[in-house]
């Protein structure tokens, strides 16, 4: 149902009637004092259902983990004051993996802005540098246009969270209401025309390569490209490796894909960097984790960047091209050319054939089919992995078990890796993943199916329980994601660091933990705890059998790496494969 026109309405049914407007089905949220004239209404808007979360963290990383698998603008709701600023966090995550967000929240009566009234803060200053845009909204007639411009920037060019708080007053003030969507903004450009000459000189640069790479970012997903760089790769004979937040983009088992990229990616996608003649770069921002020393970065390889945010273009890597535009378009011009040279490359092939055996043997094999008895995180991603056919929806949290779950997951589809990766936010996980599992029943219902694909999160034992609360949130809603938790009592990659760089000072990275399976257990959710090898196949296979929610607790090695690794300002030649 759409609401175009109603006479006589709150601000509270004006905001409601926009976000429906906008096709929203989903609000995650948390109530409080100067939000609870739009709680009042919601009863009244039964085709807008809201999630109650048990934390506004969860609420926000619940919404972004919905936006990542659906491609759809997510939405948070807070009350003011400390509800506002338990968003915080979540938005900056937004806004450094570019996640269409629209976080709303109430704020004090206009009234009474700047008087230290209860439960007031200054959200508006402090979400400036984490937001595509942000407005506190005062009167009745700024609603309707603040919505809808709201998820159109969240969502156009490149998407990220946007906040927007409304005084109580303006919530109870009444007015005549009148739907216009947004299709445009003066001065704000999100979608840079493709130059046709840098076309051209893409194609002239890509033709002239011997060692050519193609890295995959987020964008590639984010603009729906994941078929013409397929196309592309296809056409060239070209090798493709992915950033951690590309992973899937490219199925798994795909001949011409070599694995991820960075810190703790696979050799051959590291290495035949640093090898390449040319790097064609899409969808990504050549972070740190990426590139390693900027200095010792790709030396020998001219580099053309696919990128729609000019401020991306040479600010870590300076590029011998830049191709300014939406991936999928600056792709669809390069293919409709039909100038793509096909090269055999067996030699650069034959590297990466090299590159691979090598961490087959000293890395990938030690985690798959360890010598002794403690289960290994690898062993056990793999296992989940296997079980689901690769269909399910991975989420995870950060750390040790992230970059695991990264590395030894297989992926068939698109949008199957919900992770945090520009900030590195510990107790993402959980609400990703129920944000996740969300869009993705959604949309099967849309579609008349009875339920999404799977989705599995992996976690911590340290990143669960900043969280942990949010199982209330599955039970209360009956939202069915599987939990895996990979418990070496430690916050592991903290310790990792203290091993190999502080002489072993293992300080503050050790935890005591309480007993996981019980507190499931008192959720009502289906638990088990893994200790044993013999053990591991029939409780994944008991997890994915289980309707509903599933609680599985591993016990893996407490002094367990994830390797190979690159220190923290080394070259990406500077691979360490174990200690």
């Amino acid at each position: 149902m759409r609401y175009t026109e109603k006479a006589h309405i709150s601000g509270a049914e004006a905001l409601l009637s926009s976000l429906i407007n906008q096709g929203v089905e989903t609000v995650f949220g948390y109530p409080g004092g100067s939000i609870t004239p739009v709680y009042d209404r919601l009863q009244d808007y039964p085709e807008l259902r809201h999630l109650l979360t048990r934390h506004e963290q969860g609420a926000v990383h619940a919404a972004q983990g919905y936006a990542r698998v659906s491609n759809r603008t997510g939405v948070c709701m807070a009350t003011s004051g400390p509800g506002a600023t338990n968003l915080l966090t979540g938005i900056a995550d937004a806004m450094l993996d570019s996640t269409p967000i629209v976080c709303l929240s109430a704020q004090v009566p206009s009234t009474a802005l700047g008087t230290d009234f209860f439960q007031e803060a200054d959200m508006i200053n402090m979400t400036v540098p984490i937001t595509k845009w942000n407005y506190q909204v005062t009167r009745f007639d700024e609603i309707v246009p603040t919505i809808a411009k709201a998820f159109y920037i969240a969502g156009s060019g490149r998407p990220g969270p946007v906040y927007i708080e409304f005084t109580k007053d303006a919530l109870t003030a009444v007015g005549d209401y009148r739907w216009e969507p947004c299709t445009g903004i003066r001065s704000y450009h999100p979608n840079p025309t493709i130059d046709p000459d840098a076309v051209r000189d893409a194609i002239a640069l890509l033709n002239e390569s011997e060692r050519p790479l193609i890295l995959v970012g987020n964008g590639v997903k984010i603009s729906g490209a994941e078929q013409e760089v397929l196309r592309l790769a296809e056409a060239g004979n070209i090798p493709v490796a992915s950033t951690l937040m590309g992973l899937s983009s490219i199925p798994s088992d795909h001949p011409l894909y070599i694995g991820m990229v960075g810190m703790h990616g696979n050799v051959a996608g590291n290495l035949m960097t640093q090898e390449s003649d040319l790097l064609l770069a899409i969808g990504m921002r050549f972070s740190d984790r990426v590139t390693g020393n900027l200095k010792t970065y790709a030396p020998k390889a001219r580099v053309i960047h696919i990128e729609i945010d000019p401020v991306e273009i040479d600010k870590n890597v300076r590029t011998d091209l830049a191709l300014l535009g939406d991936a999928r378009e600056a792709l669809t011009a390069l293919l409709s050319t039909g100038d793509i040279v096909r090269k055999p490359r067996e030699a650069w092939f034959a590297q990466a054939a090299s590159h691979a055996a090598v961490e087959e043997e000293r890395v990938i094999r030690r985690q798959l089919q360890p010598e002794r008895d403690t289960l290994t995180m690898g062993e056990t991603v793999r296992a989940v992995a296997a079980a689901s056919g690769g269909e399910a929806v991975v989420v995870t949290d950060v750390g040790q078990h992230q970059m695991m779950a990264a590395r030894y997951s297989f992926y068939k589809h698109t949008r199957s890796l919900v992770t945090s990766g520009g900030l590195g936010t510990m107790g993402y996980g959980l609400p990703a993943a129920i944000g996740a599992k969300v869009a993705l029943d959604e949309a099967a219902r849309r579609n008349g199916e009875e339920h999404g694909r799977d989705v599995v999160v992996f976690l911590g034992d340290g990143g669960f329980q900043m969280t942990i609360q949010e199982l209330g949130t599955m039970i209360h809603w009956g939202i069915p994601v599987k939990v895996v938790v990979l418990n070496n009592t430690f916050l592991g990659m903290v310790r990792q660091w203290q091993q190999l760089f502080m002489e072993k000072r293992y300080n503050a990275t050790e935890l005591v933990n309480p007993d996981f399976v019980r507190i499931a257990g008192a959720y009502d959710i289906p638990a088990r705890r893994v200790i044993d090898r013999s053990e591991l196949q029939a409780a994944v296979g008991e997890m994915f059998a289980t309707p509903g929610p599933y609680f599985l607790e591993v016990a893996v090695g407490k002094e367990d790496n994830v390797f190979p690794m690159i220190p923290g300002g080394a070259s990406l030649d500077d691979l360490l494969y174990n200690e």
